[in-house]
């Protein structure tokens, strides 16, 4: 196994310390894994209010393929950001809703948004 060397920083009072590594992901890093993938957001965005079927939330997104916007549906439901309701089986249709677990980051993505347009980015 090989060794993991420290490095070192100078404080502003010129005292030195060590930086420790991370060994494992930080909390924002965990964070970011579960609600930054690409579209997450959005997609949890656009169902706050309530369920949204498919291709409507296929239009919603715009940009995003359907093939993609089906990837990161199974991933978030696999998550518990989200539910998939069958409304019915033929033609298939399904629905869409935020589960509490991804209601608690609407408060975090409401802050994204206004930081967002606060810098103009």
């Amino acid at each position: 196994m090989a060794e993991v060397m420290a490095k070192v920083q100078t404080k502003a009072n010129g005292q030195k310390e060590a930086i420790q590594p991370c060994l494992e992901p930080c909390p924002i890093e965990r964070g970011m894994r579960i609600i930054g993938g690409k579209w997450k957001g959005s997609i949890l965005w656009h169902l706050k209010d309530e369920p949204v079927r498919f291709n409507d939330l296929a239009r919603m997104l715009g940009g995003a393929s359907k093939k993609m916007v089906n990837q990161r549906l199974k991933e978030m439901e696999e998550q518990g950001l989200i539910e998939r309701e069958v409304l019915s089986d033929r033609p298939i249709a399904v629905a869409y809703s935020i589960t509490p677990f991804g209601r608690s980051s609407l408060n975090i993505l409401e802050q994204l948004k206004d930081w967002a347009e606060e810098h103009q980015i």
